[in-house]
This record gives structure tokens, C-alpha cells and sequence, in this order.
């Protein structure tokens, strides 16, 4: 059974629970990342959450969403991720957003409520979704991504919705956004 990481407010580790039992009305803060890869052009490459997700089915959202393994450092958790999500095995990912946080609630009354330091990836291949986690893949020019999102164009997910304002703080070319040193990640994803 997979467990995620559980933090306090200031990032601490406090704790494990089951993934499979945390998110409820009263999802606990815990430990998570997203990342957006970018193949050689510039293009994003979004995912259709599969259909029978817990937390927003469905939904159009970045590349790649997930969680740690307790003691598995974050840039690993990404790495792994990628693979099995999208078949898509790269040799690293560069920390953009180290202190991401934010809480959404489904209409549901379902919460998903993480700490998700946002990292950047490159690739120069094709994904091949893994039908388990992933219902489509598009991608698409990083500048049109951007206007569909900031001005509500495009329906994505709610962390997503917030992370593309700060990633485009970053400059207007994601391949010359500063890279984050690790030592800036809450202490709960430090490896």
C-alpha cells in the first residue's frame, strides 16, 4: 500500500498515512510535486487525468502529478513518475517552484491540499501514457498554454491554474527559467 508524506506548515515531515485513505473533506497537508516537460520546441505537454481518479478525474492538468515514497528524495519521486505515467524515461528534472503549496476542493467535497515544489523536464521523444493514470496527452506552444490558463480558457486543474502565473514570473522562455538549489525545498523533500 502507498503512503505519502505528511508535513506541518513549515515543511517538516510529521508523518505517514496511506494514499489511498487520505484524500477526503479533510485531506491532511502532505508532500507532492508537478512537473511540465517540454520537448525541444517549447511545446507543454498536458495529460487528461484518467477517469477513475480519486481527486479530479478527468480533467486537464500539467504533464505529470504525483507523490513521494516515504524517504524517496523528490527529484527521484519525478523521475519515477514520468516512466510509469508517461513512459517517458528522462535523466533528470530541474526544481523551478521549490515551496509550492495550495489547497482545492472538489465539488465533491473532496480536498487535495500539498506542499508540490513544481520542477521542468525536457524530452525528445513521444510519451506513451499508461491508460492507469493518464486519459490523453496534448501538447501544445507554451505561450498559448499560458493565455488559455491565465485567462481562463482553457479548463485545467486548480494547482495548475496557480502554478503557470509563477512559472511565467519566471521569464517568458521556459528553457531559461533559473534552476532552484535543493537546499530551498521545504525539509520534508530534501534527499
Amino acid at each position: 500500500m502507498e503512503h505519502v508524506v505528511l508535513v506541518d506548515d513549515h515543511g517538516n515531515r510529521i508523518g505517514t498515512a496511506p494514499k489511498a485513505v487520505v484524500h477526503t473533506a479533510e485531506t491532511p497537508l502532505h508532500l507532492a510535486f508537478s512537473s511540465y516537460v517540454f520537448d525541444q520546441d517549447g511545446n507543454v505537454l498536458l495529460s487528461r487525468r484518467a477517469l477513475h481518479k480519486v481527486t479530479w478525474p478527468g480533467i486537464w492538468t500539467n504533464s505529470c502529478c504525483g507523490h513521494p515514497l516515504p524517504d524517496e528524495p523528490l527529484g527521484e519521486a519525478v523521475l519515477r513518475r514520468l516512466s510509469y505515467e508517461l513512459g517517458l524515461p528522462v535523466p533528470r528534472a530541474d526544481l523551478m517552484l521549490p515551496r509550492f503549496s495550495y489547497r482545492a476542493v472538489m465539488g465533491n467535497g473532496v480536498v487535495e491540499h500539498e506542499l508540490c515544489p513544481v520542477y521542468r523536464v525536457v524530452v525528445d521523444r513521444p510519451a506513451v501514457p499508461n491508460p492507469e493514470e493518464v486519459e490523453e496527452v496534448l501538447w501544445m506552444p507554451w505561450k498559448e498554454f499560458v493565455h488559455g490558463v491565465t485567462s481562463h480558457l482553457l479548463a485545467i486543474s486548480p494547482w495548475c491554474y496557480e502554478q503557470v502565473p509563477q512559472l511565467e514570473a519566471l521569464g517568458a522562455d521556459p528553457f531559461t527559467w533559473p534552476v532552484a538549489e535543493e537546499g530551498d525545498l521545504p525539509p520534508a523533500a530534501r534527499g
